[in-house]
């Protein structure tokens, strides 16, 4: 283990009900990946553009079968053969399952590269005593959130640490960095969602953060895991993570059938995620979207919605941002 661990300052826990969600980012390497291309071409119109409450709120679900399964050799990452016989502790097949939101690694789409500012969202399920090894990043923001399980992270900035549910990490990959992720535990999967934001310059200097949040901070409310750096964007420097964009990351778990609003104000945009559970998206007295386990959703500017959490609850994320033209897939 490393001796020294570098932080960022953690400030207060920000959790509103009813704020604004934030957005967050991070930068990190782990399959080669082809660099971001320019904006795509115009989407088309989408059925519920029109949907009204109040203001426009325009709403477009991504289903989960859209999303790219990657479920990829052992060996690419230094870990040992799947195992043949005893699985104990493992609920999949392959060490790693990932989803991927955007191009990525293997799968390359002109028509899917990014949201705005989010060029990665990676859903990640992580066997026992399998991970990721050494690996090296740059000029990227990354931000992972942890579901389930362990996530125990080492760096050559000299961080070591394990995370649990609910935590949330951010790193700096800046001019060059190095890191490895494991499942340490040997009887119980982790899973992780791996964000990474461009930031707003190049050449920054490599950083390393995390905050630990109870389940009463997202319980019932959003809770404000991740904000720019003072003076970079919106809600600069009121959450305990902070990055170098204009983007912020909110969670919340929803109790059955509790209903909890979300806005994006005039000229910002966001992408949310369906972690656990399922919930309506209902803009008036209609229901916009109805996102199960997996499924995600793009919100566009302007956008008043309610969230209603179903039968099981809702675990829910979301990445606010900038809006930026032409955000969005091509090929829903």
């Amino acid at each position: 283990h490393y001796e020294s661990r570098r932080r960022m300052r953690a400030l207060p826990t920000a959790c509103t009900s009813l704020a604004r969600p934030s957005i967050v980012s991070a930068n990190t390497l782990r399959r080669p990946t082809r660099p971001r291309t320019t904006e795509s071409p115009a989407l088309p119109p989408s059925p519920l553009a029109d949907m009204t409450v109040g203001r426009k709120a325009p709403i477009r679900k991504v289903p989960h079968h859209k999303l790219f399964k990657s479920e990829p050799d052992p060996s690419w990452f230094g870990n040992p053969s799947n195992p043949s016989g005893d699985k104990r502790g493992w609920s999949a097949p392959n060490w790693l399952t990932s989803r991927f939101h955007f191009s990525f690694a293997e799968y390359s789409s002109s028509k899917n590269d990014s949201f705005g500012v989010l060029r990665v969202m990676n859903d990640d399920l992580v066997m026992p005593k399998r991970g990721f090894g050494t690996h090296g990043h740059a000029n990227m923001e990354i931000c992972t959130y942890v579901v389930e399980g362990a996530l125990t992270h080492k760096d050559s900035m000299g961080t070591s640490e394990t995370l649990t549910r609910g935590a949330i990490q951010f790193m700096t990959a800046g001019t060059g960095v190095r890191h490895s992720e494991h499942n340490l535990d040997s009887s119980k999967p982790l899973r992780f969602i791996q964000m990474w934001i461009v930031p707003n310059a190049g050449g920054l200097a490599p950083n390393y953060g995390s905050h630990a949040f109870e389940r009463a901070d997202r319980l019932n409310r959003w809770c404000a895991a991740v904000s720019p750096v003072p003076g970079a964007g919106v809600d600069g420097g009121t959450a305990p993570v902070q990055i170098n964009q204009d983007a912020c990351i909110k969670v919340t778990e929803l109790d059955p059938n509790v209903a909890l609003p979300f806005a994006t104000a005039k000229g910002r945009q966001a992408y949310m995620l369906c972690v656990e559970g399922e919930c309506a998206v209902n803009a008036g007295n209609e229901t916009a979207a109805t996102l199960e386990r997996h499924d995600a959703a793009e919100i566009s500017s302007s956008a008043d919605v309610v969230l209603v959490a179903g039968a099981k609850g809702a675990h829910v994320l979301v990445v606010e941002m900038a809006e930026r033209g032409r955000s969005g897939r091509e090929d829903l």
